[in-house]
């Protein structure tokens, strides 16, 4: 077994350790030192290659970690992602150098989850239009849909899409999914029907994204695919904004055929104060919030931690991505 003394291990999420302060006294006490992002946002490559080569271990946020700060870490051993995605992440040139990689799935999909129900919910009420408007001093009165007897749609089905679909089987809707690899087991106890990709497009009233991020999903929902959407739809997305051609959206929710959209991602993060969505009051924006609960952010935590110090042990991690 190592010496984890002397090993330095850089924290890079800024919401690491927020809900629980054992996060931090736990690494500190392993290891001999620790490295925290005091930026208050992902690092850009420039930043991380700094840092980089004096460091064994790396729990790692939504930072640029490419080639060029693979190639600068001479010491790294392990990046452990704090969350599930790791298109961050250049995996060839990680393996390339036996850097091992992991993540922690499963650990935010309840969080994303209800967030993803939560901007549903918003959607289909107005409900942030209402509430602005009363706080205003008016009384508006304003028509909504329900859910009961709509059509939702789930474009991806692994952990995140299973627990949406079984928080939104007491709404009495029909809850349709796609998933090259479907649980079927599971669609049939949430009373969930498998369809074909465009199937699930064409039929949801509700349609919501929970796909990996890479180069077959990259910009999927692009003017094709929304064309294909039933007119007056909304579009969710909590997974990955990349997933999503911003100015096709734009040009489909301006020209009515989609009745609006929620996201709680973008293409850039922060978006661009002049993106075109901002404006438009069918879209309801947040700030990537998804996994920001404290019952995720626990849960990434200490799968990242434990999988940071087994590697620096000589030990296999349980959530090996590369």
């Amino acid at each position: 077994m190592n010496d984890l003394k002397s090993y330095r291990v850089l924290v890079t999420p800024t919401s690491y350790a927020r809900n629980d302060p054992k996060l931090r006294t736990e690494l500190e006490a392993q290891v001999g030192e620790v490295v925290y992002n005091t930026k208050g946002r992902p690092l850009t490559s420039d930043e991380l290659v700094q840092v980089i080569p004096q460091i064994d271990g790396f729990i790692a946020g939504l930072d640029k970690i490419d080639r060029a700060v693979i190639g600068a870490a001479s010491r790294l051993k392990v990046i452990a992602r704090y969350g599930v995605g790791v298109d961050g992440v250049d995996l060839n040139a990680a393996k390339e150098i036996g850097i091992v990689v992991t993540n922690t799935p499963g650990a935010n999909s309840a969080s994303v989850a209800e967030l993803t129900v939560g901007l549903i919910l918003s959607l289909a009420r107005d409900i942030p239009v209402a509430a602005q408007e009363t706080k205003s001093g008016h009384w508006p009165r304003l028509s909504g849909l329900s859910l009961e007897g709509k059509v939702i749609g789930l474009l991806g089905f692994g952990a995140i899409g299973r627990q949406v679909a079984r928080r939104l089987v007491g709404f009495n809707c029909s809850i349709l999914a796609y998933d090259p690899y479907p649980d079927r087991e599971y669609a049939q106890t949430t009373a969930v029907e498998l369809f074909s990709r465009d199937e699930v497009i064409g039929k949801s009233d509700f349609l919501s994204l929970h796909l990996p991020l890479s180069q077959e999903t990259q910009d999927l929902v692009d003017g094709t695919f929304l064309q294909k959407m039933k007119p007056g739809a909304f579009l969710i997305n909590t997974s990955r904004g990349e997933l999503v051609d911003e100015l096709a959206l734009y040009a489909a929710i301006q020209s009515g055929h989609l009745g609006g959209a929620a996201l709680d991602v973008f293409t850039q993060q922060p978006p661009d104060a002049e993106n075109p969505l901002l404006t438009l009051p069918q879209v309801i924006a947040t700030p990537h919030m998804g996994a920001h609960t404290d019952g995720a952010t626990n849960a990434m935590g200490w799968r990242a931690l434990n999988d940071c110090l087994a590697v620096l042990r000589g030990e296999k991690p349980k959530h090996r991505v590369a």
